[in-house]
């Protein structure tokens, strides 16, 4: 099993877009496919048309096990199943100092998911918090949407400054373009800046419109315009994260 975070510090780069068209491309690929949504504001569950049940909450969450299995939600496509999230995530800090503020509990409760899924997809909440700890110890890897601007350049930098102060593996994280506007010099610069890096992957997410019809839809891009060029981003994103993920797992 491989567990994929797609996260960052700030908000508005792309994240649900990027876990929901990935998660169901994984799902197209004939991968048993988990996508949790972690974050209390629920967009990936909106976009699924999903919500949690009712009696479901962080504290619900954090037990694992049979708590989490009768939270988890069949979607409309074969082999992709979702987590939906619940508006008590916003507390998650607070619920985790019952676990006497475990950095581990996450990975702890996804771990016997093995069992049923080859890929876990986690669409994270924005911030440096307990919580974002406990999603950077359980990630195989943390996929960083990255919009090209002096901005996003100081939060990864706070970001990598973070991982080095708590001894987390920089390896795991990966850092792709988002939202990218070609027009814009400021864009390109930055994107020459990351040109050949290592763990910064080729494929951009280009800042177009089908993508925030998303939420209009309520699907993913690939399935409502699969022939658009952000359907094809997507595709060719996957490509790179499928070879990545193998890879790890030889390891």
């Amino acid at each position: 099993m491989a567990i994929i975070a797609v996260y960052n510090i700030k908000g508005g780069v792309g994240k649900t877009a990027t876990s929901v068209n990935l998660a169901y491309l994984s799902a197209k690929s004939n991968k048993k496919t988990l996508l949790c949504d972690m974050d209390p504001q629920g967009s990936a569950s909106y976009y699924f048309r999903t919500k949690a049940r009712k009696k479901f909450s962080a504290d619900k969450l954090l037990l694992g096990g049979k708590q989490i299995q009768k939270n988890i939600k069949a979607t409309d496509y074969h082999n992709l199943d979702i987590l939906p999230s619940d508006f008590t995530y916003r507390n998650l800090d607070l619920a985790l100092n019952d676990f006497n503020k475990s950095t581990s509990r996450i990975d702890t409760i996804l771990q016997p998911l093995a069992r049923d899924y080859d890929h876990i997809f986690l669409d994270c909440p924005p911030n440096i918090t307990l919580f974002s700890e406990n999603i950077f110890a359980a990630a195989d890897i943390l996929l960083i949407p990255f919009i090209p601007t002096t901005l996003s350049l100081l939060s990864f930098n706070k970001l990598l400054d973070f991982f080095k102060q708590t001894g987390i593996k920089r390896k795991k994280l990966y850092l792709f373009f988002s939202m990218v506007q070609k027009q814009k010099r400021m864009h390109l610069d930055m994107m020459k800046q990351f040109s050949g890096k290592k763990r910064v992957l080729k494929q951009h997410i280009p800042f177009l419109a089908d993508v925030e019809k998303m939420g209009i839809h309520r699907k993913p891009v690939l399935d409502f315009t699969p022939n658009a060029a952000a359907s094809q981003a997507y595709r060719n994103m996957w490509l790179e994260l499928d070879l990545i993920i193998r890879k790890r797992l030889d390891h």
